[in-house]
């Protein structure tokens, strides 16, 4: 899930990424055209109440990004509520987010 929230400047957005407890991972990472596809760059920490991985990040307003998540340092994961899909060259798809 993204949640999207435009910054007083109005130049950036806040774009939280959830991924929900259902995906059965012990650890996530957040992975994208924004980190570089960096596996170690972006962790995700998992929320005690719910058992739903976060991360925030703020990007520019108007952009396009690919991402996924990585899961367990094993498999990826799309987000299913993203802005959309695009496939990726692996046979699968990326997830999208648009600020």
């Amino acid at each position: 899930m993204l949640k999207k929230t435009l910054l007083a400047s109005k130049k950036k957005v806040k774009v939280t990424f959830e991924l929900p407890a259902e995906s059965g991972a012990d650890s996530a990472v957040l992975v994208g055209d924004f980190n570089g596809w960096d596996k170690e760059a972006t962790p995700m920490k998992k929320r005690k109440k719910d058992g739903v991985f976060a991360a925030s990040l703020t990007l520019p307003v108007g952009q396009t990004y690919q991402f996924r998540y990585w899961l367990d340092n094993d498999r990826y994961d799309n987000d299913w509520a993203a802005d959309d899909y695009v496939p990726n060259g692996f046979g699968e798809n990326n997830s999208v987010v648009r600020t």
